[in-house]
């Protein structure tokens, strides 16, 4: 007992100790140098810190202020860490920008003599050269001043300076738009083992960046992405290697272009990780990579390789990851797959060969790399059903599965379940064809990302489908099959494991109520809810708690009605589709609840009253869709503040009064859609500022004066001109033939007058095919109204791109048809009707091939209807009526299915099919007739042949019999005749049988 007295008393001296020197070491991190101290203040006084991070820097403890850290026993501050906390800025960017810190950096930080570490990535400096003053932090050996992709936090040349941090282990300036002319300052960092350039332009650097960096032996990273290096500065050998310590190499989106492949990277032994995507590389080059055997991660995807996927990276075993994306491969994969077999071990655990252009079946040995977790084989052409066996054989392994963009087709095999590590499945744009897609998907625990979109599923979707997915983050999935999947859940109340932040369902059946699963879902940032059987209003609660979050809310092609839910604050909301429903009421909107909303579509609703000037105060507003409304009153005067307003349509609505003058004001406008309203006045000259106007819609509406000469002369990049319906007067300008671009032209129902102008011929879209020039800003897919073949028809915008029409029709025009217009063959439809056109049908009309619809009704056209005509293989509607056209109708081809006698009624002087039979037709029968029985021709003409001859044997016979009847003396001699003739043929027979007789 005596013995362990005194180690007890030991044990709690040293507890006591320990005790002492931990309190000692607390009260050392909490104080600071008074200089330090001050100098951090004054530091922070030019930044901008809009959340507060850096508000805890008061009082007399800097080392316990958030960001700095000092040596636990001197006390100096050797750590600013003020790098942007906020993760993945692509998932909400506001928030991530209020995050930044900016300002800019002042050169207090010197009297931090001891600091060793600086990190001010992520943050946003708006632009700001990188300070001098960094060159002389001498302790530094960690310097992190990058930013996010292309955000240009830092700009202009890199400071030489920066070559004095001998110290230096580590630098990264990526993704700033930085240039550096001269890296002889990168040598002097002796020191350095990591330097990430990614982006400066180094395309003019007078000091080769492979000589700056071979000044660097114990570099172990290099990363060069994006950096404008021409194969012209990638030498092909060196004479000495003094970076052989490099392990990782990443010259990706460069511009190498080398006949062969550098000799010096096959001399770096060491290396594991080489990254070359993104440069035209020859395959030819490639043959070398298997001396690289240390290698464990390579990427060559986009680099123009061709031919079969390169067997010989098979023989890399310890190769982890593989990307060969976005090349031109021929065949499958499984020449690729039998290189693997020279491996004992097979490491490979992310493999990416989609947009590779592969095809067949996917090969059952694909099942050999049993450490997969990522492969992504989307968007090639991969056939036939997903095997079963491949699902087994990486079940305990596989983490992300992308087999979208393919022609996989049957069934999902039910052993999918047993992919129990599953995070990531992309089935989406196959043809998948299940009835009932299987319940086993209910069984991916770890599953987080399900994307079924774009499929022929069918079928119900049950609880079974999600009992185990207490993961799920994304959920998409939709069907093109006329009849919807059909969410058949036995309890109404039933509550998700789940808690979605993005669901994407199109066709799919949920309704008829607002759904209570769904409702229970308010973590969700993007909601797309299409065609999904909802009736009844949304439910306000729902909307208040995922107000403050939202970004994107689709519910279009709905029957949900009330009025809209615009009275919450979304602060975050960018985009909103409540089009194809039936909610009522004004339109009440302002930038006070929707501060950043780019995209507003409230089209097919049942909205009234008028458009409130407090939209226009969405200054970030890009596109409005309020078609097919009952909206009235005058458009708001405000349009200017619209300032990247790109789409507005307001069509088919009961609006009046003058266009504000102010419309042209916002230049960026692309799309106008105006039409089916009651506006009047002159259309507004404020449009010609709009030099980007795409399509311009203002039919039907009571537009008065002349057709604006600016329409060709300051805007001149109009694909459509929509004026129809209006009461527009004068002539046609000329400048409309600068429109090169136009493809649609609908001057229609309007008062012009004059000659059709010759020079139409110039609208070059109408001669050659320039439709792969088309985009549409508008993401909704909105119809557009067009006149085609005498009724009106809505075309979707990708549809519109194929329509090609010249409509002036109902005017005053006069004089002839141009010659020149024979010169649009992309024209589909050709509308001249209801006009004083005279003269002749142009004789080339038949160069028009395309040509769907052609009419001149209702003119004074006059001559004979052009053969060429019979040449318009795709013509389905002609009208040729009312005019004073003479002459054979032309036979033949497309014609003679155009039967309706009313295309040519009011033209008394024509003839032929369909019409009566021209004169000339009636006249030399014998021969015609003859022919017409040989080859069993017309039954008209047989008729009148068979009539013919019957009264020719009447009138014959009777002219004969008749005067035998009616004399009598002529009778006797008849019929004496014929007695002395038949005693003649008696007598004579009867000696022929009696000399025949007598010789036998």
């Amino acid at each position: 007992m005596d013995i362990y007295i005194p180690r007890l008393i030991l044990y709690l001296l040293l507890q006591v100790f320990l005790a002492s020197l931990c309190l000692n070491t607390s009260s050392i991190v909490k104080s600071c140098m008074e200089e330090e101290r001050q100098a951090l203040l004054n530091f922070k006084q030019d930044l901008i810190d809009p959340s507060g991070r850096i508000s805890s820097w008061v009082g007399h403890q800097c080392c316990g202020w958030r960001g700095i850290s000092c040596n636990n026993h001197t006390g100096h501050v050797v750590i600013i860490d003020l790098r942007n906390p906020y993760p993945r800025p692509y998932r909400n960017f506001t928030e991530y920008e209020e995050s930044c810190l900016g300002g800019k950096l002042n050169p207090y930080l010197l009297g931090l003599k001891h600091l060793s570490y600086l990190d001010l990535s992520l943050n946003d400096f708006q632009g700001l050269p990188i300070p001098n003053f960094i060159g002389q932090l001498t302790s530094l050996s960690y310097l992190n001043l990058s930013s996010l992709s292309r955000s240009a936090t830092f700009v202009a040349e890199i400071p030489p300076s920066l070559g004095n941090l001998s110290n230096l282990n580590s630098l990264d300036l990526q993704h700033n738009l930085l240039s550096s002319k001269n890296l002889d300052w990168l040598s002097h960092l002796s020191s350095l083992k990591y330097l990430n350039l990614g982006g400066v332009n180094l395309s003019s650097t007078r000091v080769s960046w492979l000589h700056a960096a071979n000044m660097l032996p114990s570099l172990s990273e290099l990363h060069l992405s994006g950096c404008q290096i021409g194969g012209n500065q990638l030498p092909l050998s060196m004479p000495t290697i003094n970076f052989t310590s490099l392990l990782v190499l990443d010259m990706s989106w460069n511009n190498l272009i080398n006949s062969s492949f550098p000799k010096w990277i096959f001399n770096l032994s060491s290396l594991t990780k080489l990254d070359l995507t993104g440069n035209p590389l020859l395959r030819s080059t490639l043959n070398e990579l298997p001396s690289l055997k240390s290698l464990e991660y390579l990427h060559l995807s986009s680099a123009g390789l061709n031919g079969q996927v390169p067997k010989f990276i098979g023989n890399l075993c310890k190769l982890k990851s593989l990307g060969l994306a976005s090349n031109k491969f021929d065949g499958g994969i499984q020449e690729f797959l039998s290189g693997f077999s020279n491996c004992s071990f097979n490491r490979m655990e992310s493999l990416d060969l989609s947009y590779c252009g592969l095809v067949g079946k996917l090969p059952t040995s694909l099942g050999m790399l049993k450490r997969l977790q990522h492969l992504n084989l989307g968007s090639n052409s991969f056939w036939g059903s997903l095997p079963a066996t491949i699902i087994s054989n990486l079940s305990s392994s596989l983490k992300a599965l992308d087999l979208s963009s393919n022609l996989f087709n049957g069934s999902i095999p039910q052993n999918l379940g047993q992919l129990c590590q599953l995070v990531t499945l992309d089935l989406s744009s196959n043809l998948f064809k299940s009835y009932n897609i299987p319940q086993s998907l209910g069984q991916l625990s770890q599953l987080v990302h399900l994307d079924l979109s774009e499929n022929s599923w069918g079928g119900t979707i049950t609880e079974a489908h999600f009992i185990n997915l207490t993961r799920l983050e994304l959920f998409s999935i939709s069907t093109d099959r006329r009849v919807p999947i059909i969410f058949n859940l036995t309890d109404y109340d039933w509550i998700p494991p789940f808690k979605l932040r993005a669901v994407y369902m199109d066709n799919c059946r949920v309704g008829p109520g607002f759904p209570i699963w769904l409702q229970s879902q308010t973590e969700l940032l993007d909601v797309k809810l299409s065609n999904a059987g909802i009736s009844g209003a949304i439910p306000e609660e729902w909307v208040f708690k995922i107000s403050s979050q939202i970004k994107t809310l689709n519910l279009s092609y709905n029957q949900i009605s009330g009025r809209l839910p615009f009275r919450f604050n979304f602060s975050y909301l960018y985009i909103i589709d409540l089009s194809h429903n039936q909610f009522d009421g004004p339109l009440q909107l302002s930038s006070t609840n929707t501060p950043i909303l780019t995209f507003l579509s409230l089209s097919y609703n049942y909205l009234n009253g008028t458009i409130p000037s407090s939209i226009c105060n969405i200054q970030s507003l890009c596109t409005l869709c309020l078609r097919n409304n009952q909206l009235s009153g005058k458009f708001p005067q405000e349009w200017s503040l619209w300032r990247d307003i790109g789409s507005l349509d307001v069509s088919n609505n009961n609006l009046s009064g003058n266009i504000p003058t102010s419309m042209g004001i916002p230049r960026s406008i692309e799309i106008l859609k105006m039409g089916n309203n009651y506006f009047t006045g002159e259309i507004p000259s404020s449009l010609q500022n709009c030099s980007d106007l795409d399509r311009l819609y203002l039919g039907g509406n009571k537009f008065t004066g002349s057709l604006p000469f600016w329409l060709g002369s300051k805007v001149l990049k109009l694909k459509v001109l929509q004026l129809r319906s209006n009461f527009l007067s004068g002539n046609v300008p000329e400048q409309l033939c600068n429109l090169s671009y136009l493809t649609i032209l609908d001057l229609s129902n309007n008062n012009l007058s004059g000659a059709i102008p010759k020079c139409l011929i110039n609208l070059t879209s109408l001669v050659h095919d320039l439709k792969k020039g088309w985009h549409s800003p508008e993401p909704n897919g909105d119809p557009t109204t067009l006149t085609m073949k005498a009724r009106q028809s809505e075309y979707s915008i990708s549809n519109a791109v194929f329509v090609t029409i010249i409509d002036l029709s109902s005017n005053d025009l006069e004089g002839e048809i141009p010659e020149e217009l024979c010169s649009l063959v992309q024209l589909g439809t050709l509308n001249l009707s209801m006009n004083q056109l005279s003269g002749n049908i142009p004789s080339k009309i038949g160069n028009l091939l395309l040509l769907e619809t052609l009419d001149l009704s209702q003119n004074q056209l006059s001559g004979h209807i052009p053969q060429s005509l019979s040449s318009l293989t795709f013509l389905s509607h002609l009208n040729l009526s009312f005019n004073n056209l003479t002459g054979r109708i032309p036979s033949g081809n497309q014609l003679q299915t155009l039967d309706d006698s009313s295309i040519y009624e009011g033209n008394p002087s024509l003839c032929g099919f369909p019409l009566s039979k021209c004169p000339e037709d009636r006249d030399n029968v014998p021969e015609s007739l003859a022919e017409e029985n040989k080859d069993h021709g017309d039954d008209d003409e047989n008729l009148g042949f068979y009539t013919s001859t019957v009264l020719g044997f009447i009138i014959g016979f009777w002219s004969i019999c008749g005067t035998l009847i009616l004399k009598k003396s002529w009778r006797y001699a008849y019929f004496q005749f014929f007695d002395n003739i038949k005693e003649k043929v008696a007598l004579s027979i009867a000696l022929k049988v009696a000399h025949i007789q007598g010789r036998r």
